[in-house]
């Protein structure tokens, strides 16, 4: 008799975005005129940059070439793109970072929700509140304790330690969803706090390259002591627009172990290396080869220009949500807006209401957690002329309330 995994039973019946786009597709069946724009789903709207082109052109010329076919690739990934990953990304900031300790992998949320396969199921795993669905999700799938951090206005969305025992620790900065950074001196009091208590940080750097502050730190490595407790995990997707082309990475200090129940400590880039290599066949070549040029020197300057295309758009919305004398959050350190709603509407209030009256589309921010509630996201990953189109609709929406 096959019996089911339980655990998958205590989950919500549908993933957050998945629950948006049926109520969107709802009510475009019943309003077939309607122009709607998204300012809820992270996807991107900027094609991608002349130099990831070329390299791709170049990548599927050389597969129809016997000489130059590739087959099946390492399951840790090309040297040619983790050799450009360790230069650029760490070396070139000075934190010392070995190329066996980069895994390309086919994006971030993949390795986020796999990478707890590595631990035991009596692990007690801190999440913040809101947080990203699938750190939660991928753990209650396996039966682990889940114990959260609320962040509130009052604590401006920065949780605070942990006030019992924990043993893994997610960490996701610049947020998603509020869009809210930390400092150098706030890592280093989790990185801290992981060292003295043999706990394991897994941290979510998706979204470093739209850092604009210099106080707010593209790695956890920055830190003194967390390679010895980190694990930490990249994306291309909003990076250069890789939401399609699929590519990212994480990287696995030898340094950082975890314990068994004999207190023997293992090291978990070799559990992690074994682990791919049974059940990932790699990222394709052309998307490696993709990902590479964005290293070069034009794929840098072209990728730069979409960040701060976006990062102009958040920058806008910014100021025309202050404006109408909303509160609201990030935008400054990230692509993602943390709006509270108007006239203690709750997040599906304002959701409906948005949708209906100015056929807009935020995230309700109560799917990120009971935190989020009275809360919306809001992404500046739009085109230009919808952003100011949103805008504008949503001013008039507010002139209403």
């Amino acid at each position: 008799m096959a019996l089911v995994n339980e655990n998958f039973l205590n989950l919500s019946s549908n993933y957050l975005f998945a629950d948006i786009a049926k109520k969107v597709k709802a009510f475009k069946a019943e309003h077939a005129e309607a122009d709607i724009i998204s300012l809820g789903i992270g996807d991107v709207t900027q094609p991608l940059c002349p130099a990831v082109i070329e390299a791709l052109h170049r990548a599927a010329d050389e597969m129809g070439i016997a000489a130059s076919f590739r087959g099946y690739g390492p399951e840790q990934g090309y040297d040619f793109l983790r050799d450009a990953i360790v230069n650029h990304d760490f070396r070139a900031h000075g934190i010392d970072i070995n190329i066996d300790e980069i895994f390309v992998n086919d994006g971030a949320k993949s390795d986020t929700g796999n990478f707890q396969e590595l631990l035991h199921v009596g692990n007690i795993i801190a999440v913040t509140d809101p947080v990203y669905p699938v750190y939660v999700d991928s753990n209650m799938m396996a039966g682990r304790r889940i114990v959260k951090l609320p962040c509130s206005a009052e604590n401006n969305f920065v949780p605070d330690l942990p006030k019992q025992p924990v043993d893994v620790i997610y960490l996701c900065y610049p947020n998603n969803p509020t869009g809210t950074a930390l400092t150098h001196k706030e890592l280093y009091k989790w990185v801290n706090y992981a060292i003295d208590n043999n706990a394991l940080i897994l941290y979510d750097a998706a979204y470093e390259a739209y850092i604009q502050s210099d106080k707010t730190p593209h790695s956890i490595y920055e830190i003194p002591g967390a390679k010895h407790c980190a694990v930490e995990f990249h994306s291309f997707s909003k990076t250069a627009g890789f939401t399609g082309v699929r590519c990212g990475y994480t990287v696995v200090p030898k340094e950082v172990t975890v314990t068994t129940l004999a207190c023997e400590h293992v090291a978990l880039n070799p559990l992690w290396n074994r682990r791919q290599c049974t059940k990932f066949n790699g990222t394709s070549y052309l998307s490696q080869r993709a990902a590479e040029a964005i290293y070069t020197k034009d794929g840098r300057q072209q990728v730069q220009q979409t960040i701060d295309y976006y990062m102009h758009n958040a920058s806008l919305m910014r100021q025309t949500l202050q404006g109408l004398g909303l509160k609201v959050w990030g935008g400054e350190d990230a692509p993602y807006l943390w709006l509270q709603t108007p006239k203690s509407l709750t997040s599906w209030e304002f959701f409906g209401q948005l949708l209906e009256k100015a056929n807009v589309v935020c995230t309700p921010g109560v799917g990120f957690g009971e935190c989020g509630e009275g809360f919306v996201r809001l992404t500046a990953f739009g085109t230009r002329e919808k952003t100011e189109e949103a805008l504008e609709r949503l001013k008039a929406y507010i002139s209403t309330l």
